[in-house]
């Protein structure tokens, strides 16, 4: 029996995972186990961690990491250790990690340093920040690659990865969407006590490298939210440096007749709740990915997500008022087109049959570059 770990750090991760761990799950011959750390552990947050075992989809390690206002790199050297004590008395065959946070990277460290094998799931995009920089390190650390399309692929081949290391399963979230397990909108509503079935989603991040602009960002992402005269379901932001500055802001939207504030959500109420809206605003992944998917439009803020997928539904704007309101007047006159570039829905089946088939095992760590130019001759 093969001992699989699977890393989730946030409310999001755990949503793309969730279908490679059914999937897997299935089957006798694994032994599912789950690594719950980050944001997951965090009352500010929802306490996440509590989705995670009502699913019942696995062994549990809670690993608690952070605590409010640590500094990322301290987080970050906190969930190496973390990680590493669970990797002590578990003899797991594979880590399997998520997208670009510190919790990947922190697994995909003690994996490596461990000569355990790393699989790392939606590596090779692009987005802005250091969000970019910790996926491509991840990449990088990584042994395996379950990535959500052909540029993804290529992006990888051009970091020098192995194309025999790199399958195309898309990006498993899609399996929730297209699935029929998500709730209806009236028991969305009712679950988190929105009193309107007509409503925008307000998600920003911090940008870490952003901080000394942050308040002025916000501020002015709030004033043409509030100015709008439209509701908005308030999500809190992720816990990165600055997220205090930014829920300080938010928290002057006061109403409660136009806007609800939640910590979190279940994966699953999210995606009804992000389907059924009129737009989304915000810095998040979301309005890049999923909301497209929906053809739901999106208002994309500054620079976190800006080498993002692009498509007609996504308004780009910058961090003005003036920009961010015409924005969201713009919204109305957008045609819900769907565009859908990142998956069928088969993710977690995909994934499944790869582990099954009878050359996966056993995984070669030892990693080598591989050039996709003749450097030959090449003067060091």
């Amino acid at each position: 029996m093969k001992r699989i770990a699977f890393l989730t750090g946030t409310r999001a991760d755990y949503g793309k995972l969730k279908p490679l761990i059914e999937a897997l799950g299935k089957n006798q011959k694994y032994e599912i186990h789950i690594l719950v750390t980050g944001m997951h552990l965090l009352e500010k947050y929802g306490a996440t961690v509590n989705h995670v075992m009502e699913d019942h989809l696995g062994v549990i390690h809670l690993l608690p990491n952070q605590h409010p206002n640590q500094n990322m790199e301290t987080s970050l050297a906190r969930t190496v250790e973390q990680i590493s004590e669970a990797c002590v008395g578990n003899k797991f065959d594979l880590i399997v990690v998520h997208g670009d946070r510190i919790e990947a990277l922190a697994g995909a460290i003690v994996g490596v340093l461990r000569n355990l094998p790393v699989a790392h799931i939606e590596g090779g995009e692009v987005s802005g920040t250091v969000d970019g920089l910790i996926r491509h390190s991840v990449s990088k650390l990584s042994h395996l690659h379950f990535v959500s399309n052909e540029s993804s692929r290529q992006r990888l081949i051009q970091l020098g990865e192995h194309n025999e290391s790199i399958f195309i399963i898309g990006s498993p979230d899609i399996d929730v969407m297209l699935s029929n397990k998500l709730p209806d909108l009236q028991e969305v509503l009712n679950r988190y006590s929105i009193p309107f079935d007509k409503y925008g989603i307000v998600i920003f991040h911090p940008v870490t490298n952003e901080i000394e602009s942050l308040r002025e960002y916000a501020a002015n992402v709030c004033q043409a939210v509030l100015q709008s005269s439209k509701n908005y379901i308030v999500v809190k932001p992720n816990n990165d440096l600055g997220t205090e500055i930014i829920q300080h802001e938010l928290d002057t939207l006061r109403d409660p007749k136009r806007f609800v504030h939640l910590p979190s959500m279940r994966f699953e109420y999210f995606l009804q709740l992000l389907k059924s809206s009129e737009f989304i605003i915000g810095n998040s992944s979301a309005g890049v990915r999923e909301a497209a998917y929906y053809g739901v439009p999106a208002i994309n803020i500054g620079t976190r997500q800006r080498n993002r997928h692009k498509s007609s539904l996504i308004l780009d704007t910058d961090y003005t008022y003036g920009e961010i309101a015409k924005a969201i007047a713009a919204t109305g006159t957008i045609q819900r087109t769907p565009n859908q570039g990142f998956g069928d829905g088969k993710s977690g089946e995909k994934f499944a049959k790869i582990l099954d088939s009878e050359d996966f095992w056993p995984i070669t760590i030892g990693k080598q570059f591989v050039d996709v130019i003749d450097i030959k001759g090449v003067s060091n």
